[in-house]
């Protein structure tokens, strides 16, 4: 068994604040075991627009925010999937939303590219986001091997589609990681539903680090952070503030669920068979 940590933050404009924060969140996990350390999405920057990420966007391997999380990976002898950083793009008016791995030694192993951008109007609040205006959309699915099972990586709006996910767990995955920062409302209406559907429909462990807070911005996020076993049960939740969540990833508890509840291996490719009858 394995302590993992899911970290969040209210994570501001200032790169500097947001860098100490985090190692200060990092180095509290560390001391209460976790050997897997995971940050919210955008954790390094909340910028007051969404343009203010690109003015700190990084080549792969290179940079202030990737060489924090090599850092903090060999000093605290753990891996860190770092959230996203802002790395560059085809674009040179966006970024890519990267989610990076580094191990305990301070490479990098994985780096996936966001997929699905948020562009909706929250209802009630009419609060609009338009992330395709700033970031480039990933097209690459990751799995990676660790120590502690194989990791399938996604962020935020991710979760709403569930054959994502189910194209990691069908292809080896056992943990899922879902760094985010969902809005208040969103994240009220959805957040703990849909981590917890990705968890039981693809019997993975899932671990959610949100942002949880008020932001310069103006911008407030739900928080509620979270770590997930693979029949749904909440093993940790941090509801709001900075702060962090720990729990025992248990492979062999996965395996047995699996073995016992192969649902996995029960599914039936119908839809190609699908008659109009009208």
């Amino acid at each position: 068994m394995t302590i993992c940590a899911a970290i969040q933050m209210a994570s501001s404009p200032n790169v500097n604040a947001n860098l100490l924060e985090a190692e200060k969140l990092i180095a509290k996990a560390s001391k209460l075991g976790a050997k897997l350390v995971t940050l919210p999405e955008n954790f390094a920057i909340m910028g007051m627009n969404e343009f203010d990420k690109v003015a700190h966007k990084e080549v792969q391997g290179r940079g202030v925010i990737q060489d924090f999380l090599a850092n903090c990976s060999l000093k605290y002898k753990l891996w860190v999937i770092g959230g996203t950083i802002p790395l560059v793009a085809d674009d040179e008016t966006k970024i890519r939303a990267a989610c990076l791995v580094f191990n305990d030694q301070g490479e990098m192993l994985a780096r996936y590219d966001k997929a699905h951008l948020f562009d909706v109007i929250v209802p009630e609040t009419g609060e609009k986001y338009f992330e395709s205006n700033s970031i480039e959309a990933g097209n690459k699915p990751i799995i990676i091997e660790s120590p502690f099972g194989k990791i399938g990586l996604g962020i935020c709006y991710d979760l709403r589609f569930p054959e994502f996910f189910r194209y990691l767990a069908e292809h080896g995955a056992e943990i899922l990681i879902a760094p985010a920062a969902f809005t208040a409302k969103t994240g009220e209406a959805h957040w703990e539903v849909l981590l917890r559907a990705r968890a039981i429909e693809n019997l993975c462990y899932v671990i959610a680090p949100n942002q949880g807070g008020f932001h310069v911005n103006g911008r407030q996020t739900f928080g509620h952070s979270m770590i997930i076993d693979p029949w749904g049960k909440i093993l940790g939740c941090h509801k709001t503030g900075s702060g962090i969540v720990c729990a025992e990833i248990n492979l062999a508890k996965l395996h047995k669920i699996r073995e016992n509840f192969p649902v996995l291996s029960h599914k039936r490719n119908i839809a190609e068979k699908i008659t109009n009858f009208s």
